[in-house]
């Protein structure tokens, strides 16, 4: 008789083990640190959209350092990406936007936890105002499918991010203020240490990496000690820290010019108090604002901030290996959004930013007449604030045990903006996504480069070195050799990248 009853009682067991591996292999449910989630299949991976990685920063949390979110115990739906963070451009495809918006995605193929694929954390540009890492263009399937666990973030922007404030100080344990989107990044990173191995990701093997302002972020959390051990790769698409002051002139990363707009930006609010700062509707205080960037207006901007606690003074970069470089064009855009510009304030604007190397400026970038500013313009700000950063990052490494490896994208595609810009500012997003659309006018020889710098980015994120097999070998940089990779009609090996310019600009920076 016993055994008789013993038989169903197994069978009945066998039944609820295979129904809740049905629904969690049906759900996709994964147990997080906060709580359960479930997710959807997206091109063959496990996509994981809209995940909170810290409290809203709203309320009283406006402009305080990210507050961790609160549990949950029934499985959380993130199968629709969070709101964008709210910004005075809202870009096409970029959804709603509320300033309840610190949320992550994480795109797995891991069939299973503890697979300890390799991971890739991206950081979004958009000059610190504008974008989102829901954006289509940051979609990271093509990643994925070459084995690695993918996830891109939104942080704070703009004047919600990077206020810097006397009262806010006064406020802080830390006694600094600003740097709030930075603070969201390091949040993020530590939200995948601690959850990226139930998704089979590897937390001692994370790599970040970014553009422009995503960029500039990766090369902040290099020199950041907050965000040490958080990261074991890095790569910097466009941008590195010290160029940013001559694209965003009213905020240099100096702490007394950051508070000084913090002051600004309370006049304009015609706010008494931080109180009733932080009480001005997110909608309106963009409005009154009005904060965007510049290359000769003079608006507010909100930026990084050397305030000593999240970002020193002093540059001690982590060991850690990094890929660096930039687009041949980069400045094009830039100086198209600033519109005409006459040689008279092209003149105004390299003396005002370079006093006695002025002269040297111009003997490289001339532009003695009102036609001939918009290439010398794009040319030097190439240089100022995407090459000669990315070298000279490069170079610091030399310094350290990890090595850089230091490259150009040279490319330009039969693409509208190809033609119009060149190898433009923002063009390697679509190559190192693999996102390239052939109605745009991207070619064969478009999609085969896209698929080696997959590869590159790939290998670099696996094992800290960029090479393998079947593609040409990418060496270390030495600034003795000072070789670099070509990323163009065909990859090659180069030396010497833009060196007469950037040499000028290493003296100007006092670096060397």
């Amino acid at each position: 008789m016993k055994k008789i009853l013993f038989v169903p009682v197994i069978l009945v067991l066998l039944l609820i083990i295979v129904f809740i591996g049905y629904q969690r292999a049906n759900n996709n449910t994964v147990q997080t640190q906060n709580g359960p989630i479930s997710g959807k299949i997206e091109a063959g991976a496990r996509a994981y959209l809209g995940i909170p990685f810290a409290a809203p920063p709203v309320g009283d949390l406006r402009w305080q350092p990210p507050q961790p979110a609160k549990p949950w115990t029934k499985a959380r739906s993130c199968t629709e990406f969070g709101p964008a963070c709210p910004q005075p451009e809202v870009r096409p495809n970029l959804g709603k936007t509320n300033e309840d918006c610190l949320y992550l995605n994480v795109w797995t193929p891991a069939k299973k936890e503890n697979e300890n694929l390799p991971v890739m954390v991206f950081i979004h540009g958009g000059a610190f105002l504008v974008g989102a890492g829901s954006e289509p263009i940051y979609n990271p399937v093509n990643i994925v499918k070459k084995g690695v666990v993918a996830v891109t973030i939104n942080y704070r922007l703009g004047v919600f991010g990077f206020l810097a404030h006397p009262e806010l100080s006064a406020e802080s344990p830390n006694g600094v203020s600003g740097n709030y989107g930075l603070l969201d990044q390091i949040a993020a990173l530590m939200w995948v240490k601690q959850n990226i191995a139930a998704f089979g990701g590897n937390p001692d093997n994370v790599t970040i990496f970014g553009e422009s302002a995503g960029s500039l972020s990766v090369a902040a959390l290099m020199i950041s000690p907050l965000s040490q051990g958080l990261f074991h790769r890095a790569i910097c698409e466009s941008g590195a820290v010290h160029g940013q002051k001559y694209l965003f002139p009213n905020a240099t990363g100096s702490m007394e010019q950051a508070l000084a707009t913090g002051q600004k930006a309370q006049r304009r609010l015609g706010a008494g108090s931080l109180k009733e700062m932080r009480a001005v509707p997110a909608d309106e205080l963009l409005k009154k604002i009005n904060a965007y960037y510049g290359l000769i207006d003079k608006n507010l901007e909100f930026q990084l901030v050397y305030d000593g606690w999240a970002l020193p003074t002093e540059w001690d970069l982590h060991d850690v290996p990094i890929i660096v470089g930039s687009n041949a064009d980069e400045g094009a855009v830039f100086v198209d959004d600033a519109g005409k510009i006459s040689a008279e304030e092209y003149q105004a604007w390299v003396k005002d930013n370079f006093g006695a190397r002025a002269k040297d400026v111009f003997a490289l970038f001339p532009a003695e007449k009102d036609e001939e500013v918009k290439q010398a313009f794009a040319k030097l700000l190439t240089v100022a604030i995407f090459a000669e950063p990315g070298r000279y990052l490069a170079r610091s490494m030399e310094q350290k045990k990890s090595k850089a490896y230091l490259y150009q994208l040279t490319r330009v595609p039969l693409t509208k903006m190809g033609k119009e810009f060149g190898a433009y500012h923002g063009l390697d997003i679509g190559y190192v996504f693999g996102n390239l659309d052939k109605a745009e006018g991207y070619d064969e020889k478009d999609f085969k480069l896209s698929g080696r710098i997959m590869d590159y980015w790939v290998d670099f994120a696996r094992t800290g070195d960029p090479n393998g097999t079947g593609r040409p070998n990418w060496p270390a940089y030495d600034s003795q050799t000072d070789q670099n990779i070509e990323f163009g009609d065909e990859v090659k090996v180069k030396s010497h990248l833009l060196q007469k310019a950037a040499d000028l600009f290493d003296k100007i920076n006092a670096h060397y």
